[in-house]
């Protein structure tokens, strides 16, 4: 019992901490810019997963460990109306499951238009650069004449910066959009 109730314990330390650092450390939006020991969002949230499943696991060896006594709590002394107990209990427990599988019995509702959709600004002007995420500058530059120095500055980079520098790698370190880049040489076209 000390063994399987100091293990849930520890677990339940454990998702209280991973729950709060995805709150407050780890906001939802910073999955893709924000990492915390090397984790992004999304591993905390599969790690505070797994610690919610031995969480469940302990209790439930906590309760079949303590299951006579349960029973005996239950029932009660044999009186008359002693079956109450019984019927209350049965009902709460039939309640306690039926809300829990209730989102999962639900539609999933589209409330509106996805962000990346949103964000998305290929026009004429830019279809025929195809930019991606694993081109560098320099092959941009090669691609739209768009200079090295300009992108440097409208994507509010270091100068430091390596022309050899894939744009995704980029993107992640400083929280820009490749339609950020699209934007750049759809306006730069514009005034040629």
């Amino acid at each position: 019992n000390f063994i399987v109730d100091t293990l849930t314990f520890v677990a339940f330390v454990f998702l209280a901490a991973t729950g709060v650092l995805m709150r407050f450390v780890l906001p939802a939006g910073s999955g893709h810019f924000s990492t915390l020991w090397g984790l992004d969002r999304h591993e905390w949230g599969t790690i505070h997963l797994w610690i919610a499943v031995a969480l469940l696991s302990t209790l439930a060896i906590h309760l079949f460990l303590h299951w006579r006594w349960i029973i005996c709590v239950i029932k009660g002394r044999p009186r008359e109306g002693s079956g109450g107990r019984v019927v209350l209990a049965l009902v709460g427990l039939l309640a306690l499951i039926a809300l829990a599988c209730s989102p999962f019995l639900g539609d999933v509702e589209q409330t509106g238009t996805p962000p990346h959709r949103l964000r998305s600004t290929i026009t004429e002007e830019t279809r025929g650069f195809e930019i991606r995420g694993s081109m560098t500058l320099r092959d941009v530059q090669a691609l739209t004449g768009v200079s090295l120095e300009e992108l440097l500055v409208r994507l509010d980079l270091p100068a430091t910066i390596s022309a050899d520098d894939r744009l995704g790698r980029l993107r992640r370190i400083y929280g820009f959009e490749i339609d950020d880049v699209r934007k750049i040489v759809q306006e730069q076209n514009q005034y040629k």
